[in-house]
């Protein structure tokens, strides 16, 4: 039996999160710093063996600073004393392009299990020889399960941030060799 290796295409692929703000508008941030490692039995995702998902949370992005930094803190992430976002990966379930991914969310030290939404671009070799494939994975988590309960009201009464956080991941892998698997003598 064989196993196929799986890294990520960085230049390809992103990580972005939506929240509403004042219950009136949507905030969108994302990581820019992640990585993905991945490992099936030859091109077939649903044999997937391994799938592992890091994301700095020193990396995140919201298009505003200070907003930024109040993520990074002990109200949020608390990246000082968990500096990443982990996606382990349990089972892979598709039908046709489109699947379920389940697995365990940890952020700020919380580790929960979450099923995600997968659409299976496909399985391509590009101009250069290489094998690539592409996903877009989506979901909707609750930020409060997971300890980031921060909150304010406003005088009319409105939630600055809501509890629901919608996850969006473009992702490209690239194949990177098969590996025969030692029998046992």
């Amino acid at each position: 039996m064989s196993t196929t290796k799986w890294n990520l295409d960085p230049t390809h692929s992103e990580i972005t999160f939506k929240v509403k703000h004042l219950m009136i508008s949507t905030v969108t941030g994302q990581f820019k710093k992640f990585n993905l490692e991945g490992e099936t039995e030859t091109n077939d995702f649903n044999t997937a063996k391994k799938i592992e998902f890091t994301a700095d949370v020193d990396s995140i992005d919201t298009n505003n600073e200070q907003r930024d930094a109040h993520l990074k803190s002990a109200d949020f992430f608390k990246a000082e004393e968990h500096p990443q976002i982990k996606f382990s990966g349990t089972k892979y379930e598709a039908n046709g392009n489109e699947g379920k991914l389940y697995g365990n969310l940890t952020m700020a030290g919380t580790t929960k299990p979450v099923v995600l939404n997968v659409d299976f671009g496909g399985i391509v070799v590009d101009p250069y020889g290489q094998t690539k494939a592409g996903f877009t994975v989506t979901g909707k988590i609750s930020r409060k399960e997971f300890g980031l309960t921060w909150n304010a009201v406003t005088e009319a009464g409105n939630v600055v941030v809501s509890d629901d956080i919608k996850i969006n991941a473009e992702i490209q892998l690239v194949k990177q060799q098969q590996q025969k698997e030692q029998e046992a003598a």
